[in-house]
């Protein structure tokens, strides 16, 4: 694992970036929902604050493509870093004052603008690994990124953040600006040779990367399933919040805990991924991570405790990574460069676009169920639908899903 960040600058710096931002945003991953349940109880106000942030994913992922595809991909990942610090600038203003009753509102609209942000920053990061190493290493060094994403945005983001909410409910969000400008300053000193982008109108730019993915099935097909996956799951995460205070009787630094355990799942799946698919081959690693997230999820809809949901959990997590290593690793080597930030923006039009319905349908399943079945069996619900609906998802993959 050493070696490649050893023998290559560029990267190296990359990867740092990338372990002080997804910190931040393991932070932010608790603190925001957990700021969000101060503000107000109403489950859909909270799916509301999650939704807004993954809102962008649909809405700009199209145009940002094309946007990456343009720029100097280098300095646009350093200044959406700066920009996201001065969101939660505002954030953890937000979190210090008075809020008044329609502060939660307030919230959601600066959880859009950071996810806006985050589009460009994602989308430009794994856009410009195929340039910094060699197609031999992508399935290594995204492993690497992964396991350094799931290591600090889960393992230490989360219970980092609950214990500093016991302090302050501030602190998550001010730590989190320091390490995104220390990020920006990383990803400013890689040195990579400009190349001019294609002299092209904005839409006829656009409608070549939806033209090629239109006509590319299988890479159509994947990202449908991504979108389908996504919707589900984030569904059942969304209103997870609420199920492990309300039903599981956990706290910030139990709740921060539970994530944690849940990650050592996702450092193990991406480091482990390269390894499965040489012994299993791509098609079946692709087929059991679906199959793991029908069965963690139904477990985790019938946990009584932190430890039950978190023993589900975790296999969730590891066949997620897996899933990641495998097609990510696949779309940069399938898709020509000088179009890889738009089909790669496409894609997560797809796969990211779905996650505000799924964010908003899991509010939503809970608030209608709730006056009938009571609070628990509502919170219950999202878990137990998700993994359901990803039975059939499992059964359409073996039918149609085929990687060239």
């Amino acid at each position: 694992m050493t070696a490649l960040l050893i023998r290559n600058r560029n990267y190296r710096l990359l990867f740092s970036a990338g372990v002080l931002t997804n910190l931040g945003d393991g932070m932010i991953a608790l603190a925001l929902p957990w700021l969000a349940s101060m503000l107000s109880r109403d489950p859909v106000a909270i799916a509301a604050v999650a939704a807004a942030g993954r809102a962008p994913w649909l809405v700009m992922s199209l145009p940002a493509g094309v946007i990456i595809d343009r720029a100097d991909r280098r300095r646009l990942i350093a200044r959406a870093d700066l920009m996201r610090a001065g969101i939660v600038s505002a954030i953890l203003w937000l979190a210090l004052s008075a809020p008044g009753p329609g502060a939660v509102w307030l919230l959601m609209g600066l959880a859009f603008l950071l996810g806006s942000a985050e589009v460009l920053r994602d989308n430009a990061a794994q856009t410009i690994l195929p340039a910094l190493v060699a197609h031999a290493d992508l399935e290594t060094a995204n492993g690497q990124m992964w396991s350094a994403e799931q290591l600090t945005g889960q393992f230490i983001g989360p219970p980092l953040a609950g214990l500093l909410i016991a302090a302050g409910i501030g602190l998550p969000f001010g730590l989190d600006v320091a390490a995104l400008v220390l990020a920006a300053g990383l990803v400013s000193l890689i040195v990579l040779q400009p190349v001019p982008p294609k002299a092209q109108a904005f839409l006829q730019a656009l409608r070549e990367g939806i033209g090629f993915m239109r006509d590319d099935r299988a890479l159509l097909r994947l990202a449908v399933v991504l979108g389908v996956s996504n919707f589900l799951s984030t569904a059942a995460v969304t209103v997870q919040v609420l199920f492990a205070q309300d039903v599981l009787g956990m706290s910030p630094a139990g709740y921060g805990a539970l994530l944690s355990v849940e990650a050592l799942g996702a450092v193990a799946g991406s480091l482990l991924a390269p390894r499965a698919i040489r012994g299993f081959g791509l098609h079946a690693c692709l087929y059991l991570a679906i199959g793991t997230w029908t069965i963690g999820h139904a477990v985790a809809g019938l946990a009584t405790s932190g430890v039950m949901m978190a023993a589900a959990l975790v296999p969730v997590l590891a066949a997620s990574m897996l899933w990641n290593v495998i097609t990510v690793s696949w779309r940069q080597r399938r898709i020509p460069p000088q179009l890889l930030g738009r089909l790669n923006s496409i894609y997560r039009f797809f796969g990211w676009g779905s996650m505000p319905l799924g964010a908003m349908a899991g509010g939503l399943v809970v608030d209608l169920l709730q006056p009938g079945l009571g609070r628990e069996l509502a919170l219950r619900a999202p878990f137990l639908l998700t993994s359901a609906c990803f039975a059939g998802l499992l059964a359409y993959a073996l039918a149609r899903l085929r990687l060239d």
